[in-house]
């Protein structure tokens, strides 16, 4: 059997030379595939005539402690390591693999499970009560999922860097297994993929590369110097003196709740006190097409981004109905048809609850107020629950970004 101690994630970006990266502090992560058959039947006959294979939808579900890192919303974004700054927009056509090592109970490998081309749908952050984690959420969606194992068991990455000319050659090793559903040499590659001036093509079989399965020889017909060669393939042997996971003992297992500040600006920054919960709910509504002649993905994109704030407190003061009226502490009428639509909540994670040291933070702006929701319990304490909706949102590790 598989334990969660033996099951080991990466994540592998798509888009530009980002390099791929284990995945620390995860908590849960949940697949769910619908395969999509549709039955054919006739007139005239009882059961089934045949199958309609359509293409299967995947879903993917992260559950992750907030750590003060932002390494994975960046490899989520497609983003360097030295950009420290994303915003929703950098969603629109990233894409990942996310890939799951497997080892038994007695230290047998048993194979990876791939689930290629992810896209997000949407995350969250949330803080669930004042002596909670703070969690990280993320909904990933895509089209199949891939077991691979026996000879093709390891998840291979390879990435080359290109001088440039006709017919450049690249040695694989360790070398690829050949795909059993595939015969010929253009079965030896899960994809090739060329990185050049900022743009990432897939390449084509004999179209764009060749590959010899004797001397373990990628040639690439034609690049341009500085070019990123990126190759995904199968083998029955990682890489040589790595591993897929190796304990991250050095960042924070988690950071809880009195590690955060949150403020709601208006024309100033406003410290919310008695703040129970605090939940961050981005939804993408994802415009992926595909056109007759082919199985996959051709366009992705996000139509529209929304935003979503929910924040709960005990009543003690109105500081929140205060700053959305724009109005000073005590003013003497607060109606929220009066609330403005343009307010500002940030979200500061620091390394301890001193905070004298700034890990990320989150910046939503144009905030708009949809909800107001009070609740009085019989022999218990008044709370109050605002909800927020914008459609922008920014992440980073720079504490000067989430507060411009």
């Amino acid at each position: 059997m598989i334990h969660t101690s033996y099951w080991r994630p990466r994540v592998y970006p798509y888009n530009g030379d980002v390099t791929p990266a284990q995945i620390d502090r995860l908590q849960d992560i949940t697949a769910s595939i619908t395969l999509n058959r549709e039955k054919i039947r006739e007139i005239g006959r009882d059961g089934t005539v045949s199958w309609r294979k359509r293409i299967p939808s995947t879903r993917v579900t992260l559950r992750q402690n907030e750590y003060g890192e932002i390494e994975f919303w960046q490899k989520l974004a497609n983003m360097p390591s030295n950009d420290y700054e994303i915003t929703l927009a950098d969603f629109k056509t990233a894409m990942v693999d996310i890939c799951g090592y497997k080892t038994d109970d007695s230290g047998t490998f048993e194979g990876t499970v791939w689930y290629p081309k992810l896209r997000t749908s949407g995350f969250g952050i949330n803080i669930g009560d004042p002596q909670a984690m703070i969690e990280r959420t993320f909904d990933l969606v895509g089209e199949d999922e891939i077991i691979l194992q026996g000879d093709n068991q390891y998840f291979m990455y390879k990435k080359f860097t290109a001088v440039g000319g006709s017919n450049e050659t690249f040695t694989v090793i360790p070398e690829p297994t050949l795909d059993p559903d595939v015969s010929g040499a253009d079965g030896y590659f899960l994809r090739v993929l060329r990185v050049s001036g900022g743009t990432t093509t897939e390449l084509t079989y004999t179209t764009d590369y060749t590959y010899n399965p004797i001397t373990y020889v990628l040639t690439v017909l034609s690049t341009t110097a500085a070019d990123v060669i990126k190759v995904y393939y199968s083998s029955d042997d990682y890489l040589s003196g790595q591993t897929v996971f190796t304990n991250n003992d050095t960042d924070a297992g988690g950071i809880s709740a009195d590690c955060a500040s949150i403020f709601l600006y208006v024309a100033a920054d406003n410290y919310v006190y008695r703040l129970q919960s605090v939940g961050i709910d981005v939804s993408f509504d994802r415009s992926d097409y595909y056109e007759i002649g082919n199985k996959e993905v051709v366009s992705r994109g996000i139509r529209e981004n929304t935003v979503r704030v929910t924040l709960g407190r005990m009543v003690e003061a109105y500081t929140i109905e205060e700053v959305l009226r724009g109005q000073v502490a005590d003013y003497g009428k607060l109606n929220p048809r009066e609330f403005g639509s343009a307010n500002t909540l940030r979200v500061k994670v620091y390394g301890n609850n001193t905070k004298n040291t700034f890990n990320i933070g989150y910046k939503m702006t144009n905030l708009a107020p949809v909800t107001l929701d009070e609740g009085v319990p019989l022999n218990d304490y008044n709370t109050r629950t605002t909800t927020l909706e914008g459609e922008d949102l920014t992440i980073s590790s720079v504490e000067a970004t989430i507060d411009a």
